[in-house]
């Protein structure tokens, strides 16, 4: 395979999960802030653990594209270790192209702990850096940038110059912690170069420094930062999509209706399948059915991969949507 031939290439960090479902414990508020709570110094029973290799934004996007059909692949780090092997493995049975993921003999792969409770998780976090670069990567249709913990500028400015440069790309952008973090202006040209940027809510409010709740504020802030198209998710309440060529037209997209298990990866899920539904030809509107089926079917199982669909069983999905599952105007 080369590089030229890939639909979509995702980039950004790959951990391994080790999912730790935990029973005694208690939700806290804590000034509107809901925390995890435990005994202090006692045992707390777990009453199991699922390890879940090669997941992250940018692995869980390229393993999402693989599954529907297109030609994915992962530009990542890890380490020369087994966790490492265990993460190639794991994206080889996934049919994704691992041509551009490097492993860097100096450093440990990345490990979550998630600690699983209830539906929802917490994760313990310990952030590795890697070397980031771009170098080469030929002409993918798409490029799906998210996630690279602690990196330097360098990077950013790397993929903008590249963009520049080969227009026939188009960027999604799901940024993560780490690039939040940066803010705006130094993210500056991964904005305004997105074709698609996708956040929730919350991170929506972090980016712009808004305190409102008002979608179409939210919609209207990220997408005067010059993305094309805008999508903002808000859990059970479903998504909201904006398209800078309609500046009068907002969208709000339901859930599929569902009961979930384990939340992990539903973010993950619903844009990259969005972006892949675009990568195949498929209009804003139609994508836009499309995602929710995949975080449905996601969050019924442990980690952001395993319920990943194939095209087949999402159009089988859709087939069989109620009849307010529809996308409408808001």
């Amino acid at each position: 395979m080369t590089n030229n031939q890939l639909d979509i290439l995702a980039i950004g960090d790959t951990v391994v999960d080790a999912f730790i479902k935990v029973e005694d414990a208690k939700i806290m508020n804590d000034n509107g802030i809901e925390r995890l709570a435990f005994e202090y110094g006692s045992k707390v029973p777990y009453k199991s653990v699922d390890i879940c290799n090669a997941v992250g934004n940018a692995p869980n996007a390229a393993v999402s594209a693989a599954r529907l059909g297109l030609v994915s692949g992962l530009l990542a780090f890890v380490g020369d270790d087994q966790n490492g092997r265990d993460c190639l493995d794991e994206l080889h049975k996934n049919n994704v192209d691992t041509t551009f993921i490097k492993t860097d003999t100096t450093k440990s792969t990345k490990y979550h702990y998630v600690l699983w409770y209830d539906v929802d998780r917490t994760i313990l976090i310990n952030n590795v850096t890697f070397p980031y670069s771009l170098g080469d990567i030929g002409s993918p249709k798409w490029i799906y940038f998210s996630s690279v913990g602690g990196t330097s500028m360098g990077l950013y400015n790397e993929l903008a110059a590249y963009l520049k440069t080969h227009s026939e790309i188009k960027l999604a952008f799901q940024p993560g912690t780490f690039d939040i973090q940066q803010g705006t202006t130094v993210l500056k040209d991964i904005y305004s170069l997105s074709n698609a940027v996708c956040v929730n809510v919350e991170e929506s409010q972090k980016i712009l420094g808004e305190t409102s709740r008002d979608l179409k504020v939210l919609l209207r802030g990220l997408a005067a930062l010059g993305p094309q198209h805008v999508l903002i998710t808000d859990g059970m309440a479903g998504a909201y999509a904006h398209d800078s060529a309609a500046p009068d037209d907002f969208y709000f997209m339901p859930i599929y209706p569902h009961t979930p298990y384990e939340r992990t990866g539903a973010g993950d899920a619903f844009f990259s399948t969005v972006v892949s539904a675009l990568c195949m030809g498929k209009t804003l509107a139609e994508a836009l059915t499309w995602g929710p089926v995949n975080s449905m079917s996601v969050v019924q199982q442990v980690g952001a991969q395993k319920g990943l669909l194939t095209l087949p069983q999402l159009e089988e999905y859709l087939g069989k949507a109620p009849a307010d599952y529809v996308l409408r105007k808001i």
